[in-house]
């Protein structure tokens, strides 16, 4: 636990993240380790599971599957966990992993944020963070540092030990210490999202859903940070599952705008607990309850030697968004409708008066990513998405701008007044120039 100068505790160590409780949690590669071991050989208790709004964490049913009704897909998956163990009792990791629980509070304050309302977003006046469109390649081999967006479901990890094979539980397959997460993660409001940081990856694959193979070994060769985890960060954001034509009512736009832009907060700032954190972290404590620092890469001195230049790389940070069709696919999402909203949600700071050492300070909170990295995955309805976004930041839009276009379309829709996609909508002239007709 990390004690702050008032007595207050903050604890990081293995216990429940509840829903509506912003919390983080450190665990070493090492003792998660343990716990998938303990997953593997199905001796975790199930009996109220459910009741708690947890999901099933223990492997019975991912290894039952192979003869109910046998597919390739499952049988690589069961690879991709064995290749797991076995490359980590020949060399075991003595990494940080953390998971935290992310929260948008329902009530406004001056210390948390809080869940924006509409006003918030079409009265904004920040501009929009560039849009790198990106339409080969995977989300999880982007080149640059970027929080890698989960496509998830509420309960974290998805189908990943049962039949789910699309993006979230492929991720969870080639980095199978997410899998931890599901033993102690509840689900997702919808004013919540999870951030993991540190995972390793290893596994390489090819195709997906059906088509899925686990295709070799992985090694990942990302750097650590000042806490011993490795850079790679991954937010759990779950969109509306099967909305058909509510995902153009306002209601549900504002849902899901404000569930991304939880996802993209940056981390150290938007929490109190998290800048007790960073103030006042101590190792020697956190040992007793999170993570072995004799073994860890960073030793406490280490740590706190390295705090300064860490607070300084969160505020200056170049962390920008990796992303691609979230709550589309079997989710049913639009696609050019959830494109925008990740774009606004990304853009978007909010401004925070914190009180530090008696005096009140202000700072710039929120998402505010210098860019979004887009992965279209070869989608028909995207084709032409590099050219819109250039139009839109040609026009010097803010998100304010663009949300209310986006709200104006979205009526229109309801309404049966237009049924072609936002993208069209918006700037109609590339599609009648024979770019991309309908």
């Amino acid at each position: 636990m990390v004690i702050d100068g008032e007595g207050a505790t903050i604890r990081t160590g293995l216990r429940m993240l509840d829903s509506q409780e912003p919390g983080i949690v450190f665990l070493t590669q090492e003792l998660i380790a343990a716990l998938l071991v303990c997953s593997f050989l199905c001796l975790f208790p199930v009996h109220d599971r459910y009741e708690k709004q947890l999901q099933p964490v223990n492997f019975d049913e991912l290894f039952a599957s192979l003869y109910d009704d046998y597919s390739q897909k499952q049988e690589n998956k069961i690879w991709c966990i064995i290749h797991y163990f076995q490359r980590i009792t020949s060399n075991m990791p003595k990494g940080v992993v953390s998971f935290e629980r992310k929260v948008l509070a329902w009530e406004d304050d001056s210390v948390h944020v809080s869940y924006p309302d509409t006003n918030f977003w079409s009265t904004s006046v920040i501009p929009l963070c560039r849009f790198e469109v990106q339409s080969s390649g995977r989300i999880e081999d982007h080149s640059s540092e970027a929080v890698e967006v989960d496509f998830a479901n509420e309960y974290l990890g998805g189908g990943a030990l049962r039949r789910g094979c699309v993006q979230e539980e492929i991720r969870f397959m080639i980095n199978p210490e997410l899998i931890s997460g599901m033993l102690f993660l509840p689900s997702m409001a919808d004013n919540e999202a999870i951030d993991i940081v540190g995972v390793e990856r290893f596994s390489s694959y090819k195709g997906y859903a059906s088509s899925f193979r686990f295709s070799g070994d992985y090694v990942d060769e990302k750097d650590l940070d000042a806490l011993g985890r490795r850079k790679t960060r991954i937010v759990a954001i779950d969109a509306l599952c099967g909305p058909g034509m509510r995902q153009y009512r306002e209601k549900y736009l504002l849902r899901e705008i404000n569930k991304a832009f939880c996802g993209f907060l940056h981390q150290s700032p938007c929490q109190q607990y998290q800048k007790i954190l960073h103030e006042n972290f101590d190792a020697a404590s956190a040992t007793s309850t999170s993570m072995d620092t004799s073994e860890a890469s960073n030793s406490y001195e280490e740590i706190r030697n390295s705090q300064n230049d860490y607070d300084m790389m969160e505020k200056n940070n170049d962390i920008g968004v990796a992303t691609g069709n979230w709550g589309c696919g079997a989710f049913g999402g639009d696609p050019e409708v959830k494109t925008i909203i990740q774009w606004l949600a990304a853009s978007q700071k909010v401004l925070l008066h914190v009180e530090k050492s008696q005096h009140e300070t202000k700072g710039n909170f929120g998402a505010q990513r210098p860019f979004i990295a887009y992965y279209t995955f070869g989608l028909d309805a995207l084709q032409n998405l590099d050219k819109v976004v250039c139009w839109i930041l040609l026009q010097r839009w803010t998100v304010g701008d663009l949300w209310n276009m986006l709200v104006e379309y979205s009526k229109n829709r309801s309404k049966g007044d237009t049924n072609v996609g936002f993208l069209q909508w918006l700037l109609p002239s590339i599609y009648d120039n024979g770019y991309m007709m309908e």
